[in-house]
């Protein structure tokens, strides 16, 4: 099921090269990444301050999410129409908003509904990101371009997040918030610059763009990602506890492999990319079917911290390859539904994390033991490679659906 050049995303030119606007996306995907992200460890530091338990204050990170999942579809159905450099300073715009709100919140009450407006854009941010970088470059370059875009989420796992509850525990997290939204600005200032400008896509229309929930190859796509993507999250929402309890690392030895977890993100992020250019099919296989092999390793050997090494570098790279290039499908299944599709994805990424959290939480609640997780998620990319492989039968009994 390779694609052909076929498709609606049309190729367009940066005003001052590929370069700079490449980085104008990557910064801005790093630095919404760094705005989720950054609220995980900020958590304690915002209790605090509002005088509140940690677990009531979890409910700005679930306001947030609920924000992605409305917004992914929303705003690109209302946005349709226009063009994608503007949609992105729009998305932009109302993400400064919404971090301003959140640091003139004065309660818990407000501030979820801070965190539920600057989560609208969020997906849409992605997915309209990636057509962009995917639209600079040649067909046979796309899936590393999308790399590129998505590498800056990466990025703020291990640069963004850290530093952000390095502020917040010194300077505040009100101060953090307020770093985010300036470079929010930042952002906005590098798209206007460097970002290609492209044309209002009139013939493209709220109806065009629901067209995409008609196709069973663009579901099944998201399918896939929602599905399979859990695991991920399940390892890493129990990954601290299980490198303290099990495995009994001390404080900074946990530090340290959680940095080499984000690494393991980053180069899994950039071989995903370079294999999808070379068959995405081939892509999404392989990162399903080798991350459900380091998930069970990493079941049996949480208790040694040498095996543990190269497994928390392992389990990221192997599954975060499968980003780029269910991104890259969905450009080549989508037709004209490409904005609506290409943000869903983060919203099916979204409904991963809470399937992943949900999943791993009810097998260490049930007693199964932190290392379960591993086995939880295992299941989940061996779930996910199943409805893949029953969308490529589909695919190739019904070529008309074919990229």
């Amino acid at each position: 099921m390779e694609a052909s050049d076929s498709l609606t995303v049309e190729r367009v030119r940066p005003p001052h090269g590929v370069e700079p606007a490449m980085f104008a996306l990557m910064l801005g995907t790093f630095t919404i990444g760094t705005g989720e992200f950054g609220m995980m460890g900020l958590l304690p530091e915002f209790a605090h301050s509002l005088d509140i338990s940690v677990a009531k204050a979890s409910n700005v990170i679930s306001a947030y999410a609920l924000g992605v999942v409305i917004g992914a579809p929303l705003i690109a159905i209302i946005g349709a129409k226009f063009p994608r450099r503007t949609m992105l300073m729009w998305m932009l715009v109302l993400f400064v908003l919404g971090n301003v709100g959140t640091i003139l919140a004065p309660d818990l009450l407000t501030t979820e509904i801070m965190r539920f407006i600057t989560g609208l854009p969020h997906g849409s941010f992605f997915g309209v990101s990636a057509l962009v970088g995917a639209s600079m470059v040649e067909r046979a370059r796309r899936g590393r371009a999308v790399s590129r875009v998505l590498s800056g989420i990466m990025f703020s796992t291990v640069l963004g997040s850290p530093l952000s509850t390095y502020a917040a525990n010194h300077l505040g997290w009100r101060f953090a918030y307020g770093t985010i939204a300036v470079l929010g600005l930042v952002c906005f200032g590098a798209l206007w610059f460097f970002a290609p400008r492209d044309r209002p896509h009139g013939s493209v229309d709220a109806l065009s763009e629901l067209g995409a929930f008609k196709r069973p190859q663009v579901l099944l796509t998201l399918l896939t990602s929602a599905i399979g993507f859990g695991g991920l999250f399940g390892i890493y929402t129990f990954l601290t506890t299980g490198l303290a309890q099990v495995t009994h690392l001390p404080i900074w030895a946990v530090a340290t492999y959680q940095i080499v977890w984000g690494i393991g993100m980053m180069a899994g992020n950039m071989f995903g990319g370079a294999l999808a250019d070379r068959s995405v099919d081939r892509a999404v296989i392989l990162a399903l079917g080798l991350s459900a092999v380091c998930m069970v390793a990493y079941w049996l050997c949480l208790p040694s911290p040498y095996a543990m090494l190269p497994l928390v570098f392992l389990v990221p790279a192997t599954l975060i390859g499968l980003s780029p290039a269910l991104q890259t499908r969905l450009m080549e299944v989508a037709g004209d539904a490409q904005t609506l599709a290409a943000s869903l994805n983060h919203s099916a990424f979204n409904i991963a994390n809470a399937i992943g959290a949900w999943l791993g939480a009810l097998l260490v609640g049930l007693g199964f033991g932190l290392g379960s997780v591993g086995w939880g998620g295992a299941l989940l990319s061996a779930g996910g490679l199943v409805i893949y492989l029953i969308t490529i039968r589909l695919a190739r009994a019904e070529p008309e659906s074919r990229p």
